[in-house]
């Protein structure tokens, strides 16, 4: 350290005077990595040196960047440093001196791992090599620019983290859940359930018009969960559109996007839950103890234009039979007999060539219908259940179902669904004869087997989520917008940052985790400022907090690192790359309706429900204009 700053901290330390007390290290807890510009927080406590007074400098490039005063303990808040590079806290307090090493990183360089990944993903249509190689580039820039030592973190504290770290349990309860649904297919491929479920609807589904409005259906119907309704959809309906000259590419879109838009906002699911805690955390933090968070999430609703709108073009796709862009391509190889799966794709899952029966085997529908069933009631009847023991833990009572849904635990829920669908499976499988006890459990292994690739990614694809934790990725993306916001734009903007994040870090709840507590006091902070009040200000909160769900979900379906983008392609037995390639313009032109139709002329005061129904005509307008047909199936 220079002479001149040493002379700084000698005076800094006088002006800190205190009985002079044993060394003993101060516990300096800050991030080793923050980004220039964009504020963090410095932590000192100490019971040794409790109530001393302290003084804290930041060191950068021989200078002086920041220096405070206070009382330990003490959180120092909102803390910036002015650029990238090697930075040093000096703490001062009863004659002793510590230093804390850390590092600030250029705003652009949060950005490059996610983008990284999506280019080659895209480019190379390798998404496992594309995540790992993200992840690496994160690694490289958080171990300092190592390449060997960032190579190995990948693998030592990414992979092994997102299994076994903060979110580990959540993350292992989806695995478990993935894995045995896969073998709970597996089981109802083998005993003819399958086939019988294509036998029985094919009857009614007889066109790909048809097949495709039931598979829309369907995922409406399964609202309550997106992670249920991806892969009991996806792999439900798959026979059934593989007859129908459906491609894998359609297949996986209109599982996609009813998953998520249903789920967010749908009033009983396992999301309600989650946005209702983050609305009354945030509600809280600016005074507003009376609001009810329930009631703001129901009246925000008609604000949702991405989720209500997507759902509407799915149904139109399927129900006028017109596509455009990459799906058109993919519906004209696939109805002229070129294919359901493009020539050379490679599916996420192989479930529909691992699994064959060496017998005979009955068609007999309701032997896929019941162990599905199971799990649709299994997941509500499991978060009833686990809501009222969570409500009953707090002391509080469950009054109805819809307190329990609430409070229940949606990860415990499809532990217990999946568990109970493969057993019934198993049994209604031995005891008509099906199968012997070891070909079934050969095909219930055989169906987990066909997981595996895209637990691979689900894995990474978390793991990556880590890396742009590490890197402040979603900070650095609000930072840059949020000084631009006038009252009027502030639906908009945050739509549009909300898929930033969102499409950056492939997860729609951590985008809401870092928003919501974000924009919310954000709003009512401008709207007191510019003197909006009564329902004008109402009108901006509401759609605010719609916005940042609209963009959660329209950054997700987007972003080829997604979890639910993954699954849904996995479900669908679907090239990753090719169900992101073809999904994209649907997501973006859905989105861009919405944001001119709904949020911008929201801002001009226009109700919400008359938007709703420009909305929805403009999105008749364009696939009824720019859709082509398909031709039929011969």
């Amino acid at each position: 350290m220079p002479r001149s700053l040493r002379i700084l901290v000698a005076l800094l330390a006088l002006a800190a005077a205190a009985p002079a007390w044993a060394a003993e290290p101060v516990p300096i807890k800050v991030p080793p990595l923050v980004v220039e510009r964009i504020p963090f927080d410095i932590e000192i406590q100490s019971e040794e040196y409790a109530h001393v007074p302290y003084a804290l400098m930041i060191v950068g490039d021989d200078e002086a960047v920041f220096t405070h005063r206070g009382i330990i303990p003490s959180t120092v808040r909102n803390v910036r440093v002015p650029n990238g590079g090697s930075f040093e806290i000096v703490l001062t307090t009863a004659g002793q001196t510590w230093e804390q090493p850390f590092r600030s990183l250029p705003g652009w360089l949060t950005l490059l791992p996610p983008l990284f990944a999506i280019l080659v993903a895209l480019l190379f249509r390798q998404v496992h090599v594309a995540l790992f190689a993200g992840i690496w580039l994160g690694a490289f820039v958080v171990k300092d620019y190592q390449p060997l030592t960032g190579f190995f973190y990948v693998i030592d504290h990414y992979v092994i983290d997102a299994l076994a770290g903060a979110s580990g349990w959540d993350h292992s309860s989806i695995l478990v859940f993935t894995l045995m649904l896969g073998g709970l297919v597996g089981v109802v491929v083998a005993n003819g359930g399958a086939s019988g479920i294509v036998k029985s609807v094919s009857r009614l589904a007889t066109t790909p018009v048809r097949g495709q409005i039931a598979a829309w259906l369907m995922g409406i119907f399964i609202f309550f969960d997106d992670y249920t309704n991806t892969l009991i959809v996806g792999n439900t309906m798959r026979p059934l559109t593989d007859r129908l000259r459906i491609s894998r590419e359609k297949l996986s879109y209109i599982v996609d996007s009813t998953a998520a838009p249903v789920a967010a906002i749908a009033v009983v699911t396992s999301w309600v839950g989650f946005q209702i805690s983050l609305l009354k955390d945030a509600f809280e933090s600016v005074g507003m103890l009376d609001r009810n968070p329930l009631a703001t999430f129901v009246a925000s609703i008609p604000y949702a234009y991405y989720p209500i709108l997507t759902l509407l073009f799915v149904a139109l796709v399927a129900a006028l039979g017109r596509d455009f862009g990459p799906m058109l391509h993919a519906e004209r190889r696939a109805r002229s007999g070129g294919g359901v799966l493009r020539p050379g794709a490679t599916p996420l899952s192989n479930i529909d060539t691992d699994i064959r029966s060496s017998v005979q085997v009955p068609e007999r529908w309701f032997n896929a219908v019941v162990p599905v069933l199971v799990v649709v009631v299994g997941t509500v009847f499991g978060l009833v259940a686990t809501g009222r023991t969570a409500l009953a833990a707090q002391g509080g009572e469950a009054t109805g179902v819809f307190e329990a849904l609430r409070a229940g635990n949606s990860f415990v829920a499809l532990l217990w669904s999946s568990l109970a669908g493969c057993v019934v499976a198993i049994l209604l499988t031995l005891a008509q004869r099906i199968l012997t006890l070891t070909q079934t459990i050969n095909a219930w292994a055989a169906g987990v087997k066909a997981m595996t690739p895209a637990i691979v990614i689900l894995v990474l694809a978390w793991a990556i989520g880590a890396v742009c934790d590490d890197l402040h990725t979603a900070d650095y993306l609000v930072s840059r917008v949020s000084g631009v916001l006038a009252p009027e734009t502030l639906p908009a903007i945050v739509f549009l940052v909300a898929a930033a994040v969102s499409f950056s870090t492939g997860t729609s709840w951590g985008t809401m985790t870092i928003l919501t507590p974000l924009c919310i006091p954000l709003v009512v902070q401008i709207t007191h400022l510019h003197e909006i009040v009564g329902p004008g200000a109402e009108g901006i909160l509401l759609a605010s907090v719609a916005a940042i769900l609209s963009g959660a979900v329209f950054g997700d379906h987007c972003s080829p690192i997604s979890d639910t983008t993954i699954m849904s392609s996995m479900a669908s037995t679907s090239d990753h790359i090719d169900h992101v390639r073809t999904q994209l313009p649907y997501a973006v032109t859905v989105a861009a309706i919405g944001l001119a139709a709904g949020y911008l002329p929201t801002a001009l005061g226009l109700p919400p429900l008359l938007t709703l129904l420009l909305g929805g005509g403009v999105v008749f307008a364009v696939v009824r204009g720019f859709g082509r047909r398909v031709e039929p199936a011969a």
